[in-house]
């Protein structure tokens, strides 16, 4: 009897196929094209260069200036980041209109309409199609971003919430990986094949066109905005085991009861919202902390340690194809994890080793030339600052976002927070190259702030949410909150007293 008991608990820890399918199906047209974009135009660098220098010459009958170059070529990868901050801020609303499921298909004309244009670019001889394409691919990535999440996090039982929130994390290091596989020699990195290797970006988008139809919606999104008590329950029925359906389903309906009203809150009324100042602040913080931290500056000076340790420059693009191995390994890792030990342990622990990855990359840095095996431990510093960046908070952020609201203010604050998210993005962009000519080593002094700050703001505020449901976390914000109040008034009561 024992043994049966046992057999099916160990089955009940399983999720379900179809549960598992869904955030596939949302993640591979979802911020699996996030990673994939800021990966794939990095290996068509010089070809891209040269098809402009071409087409200028044959429009003009002169070369293109040094500058003008530059500025064609950082337009094309920075307006990625333009487009993305208005898909994040338009992501939310239409979220709340068509659904979450129906917005990530619809999301998918942008993908398509983008590798239209990027693949057109040469055969016609307009590279301004390419900033367009650049443009309408960084719309869907921040769309992705603010939506897929949402879907993940509402689909998913509170059991599983936090494997399941890792989809996220997990599509975006994929991404970044095909892209650059995608990008080798030996693939699509060749010069006559560039138009191809930015087009391929319709193939994610095709292949969830094809796959997330067959699965249903939101089952909160059914239920609370829409007041569809039949369709919540043939969706959690298909999402989840006929034993949970039940128990998920009062969960939500016990949440809906909570709230106020059903209408879903402005961004304007989310920051105007006294009731959840800390959580808004706690994801503003962790959204911005994680463009700030460092670790695109440690995918800068990752060419340059691979360099002063002998790699030879042909071979540098399959080591980077190693780092963004290792990122994809530790958001599994963290998924794996995320549901025994917790979101407050990993993130926490996160950054404490990033700051410690800090304190040792300007010591090697600043004695690269002290003895061989310096710029060894430069390199271990590399892989060790992206491992504690992938178990903590390149995959508990999104997370947090989701769980730390309900479901009226959580499109609010995947808008807000995805867009400082952006602007941080767009910031560390234009001006980390300013910081490393300036600072040089000593610019990772100021992430190093930056983690430590971080990792004590998490241990002092920020809740443990495993295992909670959305409710259980809104009512420990407020007895929180309440105890505060509480300590002030017994203070001010005992300085009268004195």
């Amino acid at each position: 009897m024992k043994v049966n008991e046992e057999s099916g608990q160990s089955k009940k820890e399983l999720p379900n196929r179809s549960l598992v399918l869904a955030a596939c199906a949302a993640c591979i047209g979802g911020t699996f094209q996030y990673g994939y974009n800021i990966s794939v135009i990095n290996a068509p660098t010089t070809h891209v260069l040269n098809f402009i220098n071409q087409t200028w010459i044959t429009r003009f009958q002169t070369d293109i200036s040094t500058n003008v170059l530059t500025l064609l070529w950082s337009s094309i990868v920075s307006i990625f980041t333009i487009g993305g901050l208005v898909g994040v801020t338009v992501g939310g609303t239409l979220s709340m209109k068509l659904g979450r499921k129906g917005t990530l298909l619809a999301n998918n004309a942008f993908a398509i309409t983008a590798a239209l244009l990027m693949g057109l670019s040469y055969p016609t001889g307009y590279f301004e199609l390419l900033i367009i394409g650049r443009f309408f691919i960084g719309l869907n990535a921040g769309i992705g971003l603010c939506v897929q999440p949402l879907y993940l996090g509402e689909i998913a039982p509170t059991a599983f919430r936090g494997a399941m929130g890792m989809g996220t994390s997990i599509s975006i290091t994929l991404g970044i990986l095909a892209g650059q596989v995608v990008g080798l020699k030996e693939l699509l990195g060749r010069e006559e094949s560039w138009p191809i290797l930015l087009a391929t970006t319709c193939v994610p988008a095709f292949l969830q066109l094809m796959i997330l139809p067959w699965f249903p919606e939101s089952p909160r999104y059914l239920l609370i905005d829409k007041g569809d008590s039949e369709g919540c329950k043939k969706a959690l029925k298909q999402l989840h085991s006929v034993s949970r359906c039940e128990g998920e389903r009062e969960e939500i309906e016990k949440e809906k009861r909570g709230l106020a009203d059903f209408r879903a809150k402005t961004p304007w009324e989310l920051l105007s919202d006294r009731s959840v100042r800390v959580q808004l602040l706690t994801v503003v913080l962790l959204n911005m902390a994680q463009q700030l931290n460092g670790i695109n500056a440690i995918y800068f000076y990752a060419n340059y340690l691979f360099t002063q340790s002998g790699i030879p420059a042909e071979r540098i693009p399959y080591v980077t194809l190693g780092c963004g191995a290792c990122e994809l390994l530790t958001a599994l890792t963290c998924g794996i994890l995320i549901d025994r030990l917790g979101r407050k342990v990993l993130i926490m622990g996160g950054y404490a080793l990033m700051s410690i990855c800090c304190i040792l990359f300007t010591l090697t840095l600043s004695y690269q030339s002290a003895s061989p095996i310096v710029p060894y431990l430069s390199m271990a510093c590399v892989f060790a600052f992206i491992l504690s960046f992938g178990l903590g908070p390149g995959g508990v952020t999104n997370i947090l976002t989701t769980e730390l609201f309900t479901q009226t203010t959580r499109p609010a604050a995947y808008m807000i927070a995805g867009s400082l998210n952006w602007l941080s993005f767009f910031f560390i962009s234009m001006v980390f190259p300013f910081v490393v000519v300036g600072l040089e080593q000593f610019c990772f002094i100021v992430f190093l702030a930056i983690c430590a700050c971080m990792t004590l703001y998490i241990y002092f505020v920020v809740p443990e949410t495993k295992n909670k449901t959305f409710v259980e976390i809104q009512n420990e914000f407020k007895s929180s909150k309440k105890a505060h109040i509480v300590d002030e008034t017994t203070m001010k009561e005992l300085l009268s007293h004195m």
